[in-house]
């Protein structure tokens, strides 16, 4: 399908939407005309979402999922059968690789790996059946780049865009239109909790220098930070636009960055990042 204009075609799902961009991102379908229901993971949760509706003077219906509970997700998209789904779910990490468990790793890919593929795996039968529909897969310019201490996150991130990538050209054939959204820093609450705050969270560790740098250098890039609403702006983008790119960066970090990795040589790209953050 070209577009999702057509009564029926405008059902849209999105995942981990209690706040940041996937609440920015419901709230925005709404005011587009959308039927939006947005996941999120408690009933206070759900309350908050309804409440913020409200602020803005449109509906939108909320599911409690987690989103690693394979048989909640095939009920959800049996029940649903979206014609639009976003992905925004996620979980963001912070450790050198020496200092991640085999058990982080499979929890960080779980969310923000199996879990996104999973949804969008259950939801193409649905869309081909109704002549098409759009699946945005909320990434990170992470997904492009390598950063230390982010090892974990960022395997996650390019997994995603690999799998994305793959399934946008064997759902084609089907006007099933498959997309990557890749903000950069992004001004949400994720910064507010666990490693970002707690100042003894690494402590002891052979890299804890390397750790206050990078919290520092987030701090610091703070003034280029993006708002939920303007990633929520491009996937609204994404989700209407006749013919949607396969990526979209979104943040001046964000460009900043991917250009670096594109032109600075590996070997050059080593030694900065040994001397930015003290390894």
């Amino acid at each position: 399908m070209a577009e999702v204009h057509a009564a029926g075609e405008r059902d849209a799902l999105v995942t981990g939407a209690n706040t940041g961009i996937g609440l920015a991102c419901a709230l925005r379908l709404a005011r587009s005309g959308f039927a939006v229901t947005a996941t999120v993971r408690s009933e206070d949760k759900a309350r908050a979402v309804h409440d913020a509706a409200r602020g803005v003077g449109v509906e939108v219906d909320t599911e409690l999922l987690e989103v690693t509970d394979t048989a909640a997700c095939a009920r959800l998209i049996a029940h649903r059968r979206p014609s639009v789904l976003v992905n925004n779910a996620g979980i963001n990490a912070v450790a050198a690789i020496e200092e991640t468990s085999d058990e982080d790793l499979l929890s960080i890919l779980a969310v923000n790996t199996v879990a996104p593929i999973r949804l969008a795996r259950l939801a193409v039968p649905h869309m081909r059946a109704r002549g098409g529909g759009r699946i945005v897969n909320v990434s990170s310019a992470e997904g492009r780049i390598m950063l230390p201490l982010l090892g974990g996150y960022q395997a996650s991130k390019h997994a995603l865009e690999a799998m994305t990538a793959a399934l946008r050209v064997e759902t084609a054939r089907d006007g099933i239109r498959v997309s990557s959204v890749q903000p950069g820093n992004v001004d949400t609450a994720i910064y507010d909790k666990g490693f970002w705050v707690d100042e003894h969270f690494h402590q002891g560790s052979r890299y804890a220098c390397a750790y206050e740098r990078l919290k520092n250098l987030m701090r610091a890039n703070g003034r280029t930070q993006s708002s939920p609403d303007a990633v929520a702006e491009v996937i609204v983008k994404v989700v209407t636009t006749p013919h949607p790119k396969a990526r979209y960066l979104v943040g001046l970090d964000a460009r900043a960055l991917t250009a670096t990795h594109q032109l600075v040589p590996a070997l050059l790209r080593e030694r900065l990042y040994r001397k930015v953050f003290a390894l």
